[in-house]
């Protein structure tokens, strides 16, 4: 870290910086916003290790720029009738172990996502009664109902295939040492540091791979990460902030690549996990309701993100065929705000704490909205964390309000099952309301598009609106900068960096 710092600052004042002539041409040093957490796709949640995890770990499906759902390590699927999908594999794909990955490989992994303590796909594809080895390119999947999003969870986490061999012999220590069917297979980790990983030449579709390693370096501040990137010591960096743009867009060796995001961030109220729930914050929803009402999502955008991103009213973005137009943000209303706190019985100025990442960005959001609600009553205080460290203290229900992205899915209920069912996994607030799980379940098995979307404006209303759960600020945008050297790169709106058809000149 102290390196990069060193290399920051000589790109700051205009001196030489001689590391791009040192490295080798095909190594490929791509900066992160964050360190990811553990690298085993069962575990995993953060976004940034989706990114690593796209060079090591094949799924079953993928999504291209267009959002269509692609085979990777399938070639095929079908629906035997509405509850049993047949998939059919790819021949000849290897593990980075060696072994071949086969229908059992497929059933063992599905299994492990359904069954492993600490899961966070179980939510996602807990509607598996069975998996079935039909032969080994052929594995047949029952579930317990229809389900609308099934497929698409497959590509993602969910539908990574690890080897069950080393799975087995490393147990709950396999995020140590992945063994995939990816790309890249994995050389080692320094925490707050590095992932390297190196080009796998039995890799299936290895004529799409042009790099022979990549070293993922975590930098939370945006200001080293684009002075890493004109300095040479980066060749591609995961995002910039908006302000950056025109810089490198001014920069004849920099290019940029910018797409809309399929997620949100937001704020989690902590309502019912543990003591930090058992607040007026987290017991009364007219205090949330305050609190929300305090900020000014177009202000915050403007201030923050010179306005490139788009405000927030739920989860999905306006893009989404699923978007509920006539759900609307209410705006600021200071008084209105001041009102419900005094019908909720509190005494102000309200003493609560918002945790945020330690990115500079967010650490500036956290201080607009700090600003913001004081002026409605609200005593903010910020609790300044480590990405990884922070997602551990939310589960463990160590915070009042946290301050949260998500990347997002293809299908509506990747960006709300898991974390407004009372059982979801990512249901940090454990916020839960019989009503709006029962929709959610309703809204996964409904095939009809429209009777859909009308499940997820109710839903909305009543876990928004109603019960004020969380608070959706707004629709980032995907800002990727990489040097004029690579090419090849295509920016699909999951954010994922996917290393087929990169190159360095």
């Amino acid at each position: 870290m102290i390196r990069r710092l060193l290399l920051a600052a000589c790109a700051v004042v205009g001196l030489s910086v001689s590391v791009q002539a040192q490295v080798a041409t095909g190594n490929l040093r791509i900066g992160l916003r964050e360190d990811p957490d553990i690298m085993d796709p069962t575990l995993a949640r953060t976004f940034v290790g989706r990114i690593v995890f796209a060079s090591m770990c094949d799924k079953l499906f993928d999504i291209n720029e267009r959002l269509e759902i692609v085979p990777q390590l399938a070639t095929g699927y079908v629906w035997e009738d509405p509850r049993t999908m047949l998939i059919t594999l790819r021949e000849g794909v290897r593990f980075h172990d060696g072994d071949l990955m086969d229908a059992e490989s497929v059933r063992y992994s599905l299994n492990r996502h359904m069954t492993m303590q600490g899961s966070f796909r179980r939510g996602e594809i807990n509607t598996i009664e069975a998996v079935e080895v039909v032969d080994p390119l052929k594995v047949r999947i029952r579930l317990t109902a229809p389900s609308a999003p099934f497929l698409s969870q497959l590509t993602d986490r969910a539908g990574m295939i690890v080897s069950p061999r080393a799975a087995e012999s490393a147990g709950r220590n396999f995020g140590n040492h992945p063994v995939c069917a990816g790309p890249f297979r994995f050389v080692e980790r320094v925490a707050q540091d590095r992932i390297v990983v190196e080009r796998f030449p039995e890799y299936w579709n290895a004529a799409a791979i042009h790099v022979n390693r990549i070293t993922y370096l975590p930098i939370p501040d945006s200001t080293v990460r684009l002075a890493n990137l004109q300095s040479g010591a980066l060749e591609m960096v995961q995002t910039i902030d908006p302000d950056d743009v025109p810089t490198v867009r001014r920069n004849t060796r920099l290019r940029t690549s910018i797409s809309d995001e399929l997620g949100y961030q937001s704020i989690t109220f902590n309502i019912g996990n543990g003591v930090r729930g058992q607040t007026p914050l987290g017991r009364d929803p007219r205090v949330r309701a305050a609190f929300e009402l305090a900020i000014d999502r177009d202000a915050l955008n403007q201030v923050v993100y010179q306005g490139m991103f788009t405000p927030a009213s739920q989860p999905l973005p306006p893009a989404n065929p699923f978007f509920i137009r006539d759900f609307r943000n209410e705006p600021r209303n200071v008084e209105r705000a001041r009102a419900l706190l005094r019908e909720a019985g509190v005494t102000t100025p309200l003493r609560v704490e918002l945790t945020v990442t330690n990115s500079p960005d967010l650490r500036q959001v956290g201080e607009v909205i700090q600003a913001m609600v004081r002026e409605a009553g609200f005593d903010l205080r910020l609790n300044t964390m480590e990405f990884a460290s922070s997602l551990q203290a939310a589960q463990r229900g160590d915070f009042e309000m946290y301050l949260l992205g998500w990347s997002g899915r293809v299908d509506p209920d990747g960006n709300s099952w898991s974390f407004m069912n009372t059982t979801g996994p990512q249901n940090d607030g454990r916020y839960s309301n019989p009503e709006v799980d029962r929709m959610l379940d309703a809204a996964r098995i409904e095939p009809d598009a429209d009777k859909r979307r009308t499940l997820y404006g109710q839903i909305w209303q009543l876990a928004i609106r109603q019960d004020r759960s969380r608070v959706y600020l707004w629709h980032r945008k995907n800002i990727v900068a990489h040097t004029a050297r690579l090419t090849g790169f295509v920016n699909v709106p999951d954010g994922v960096i996917r290393p087929q058809g990169i190159r360095l000149q």
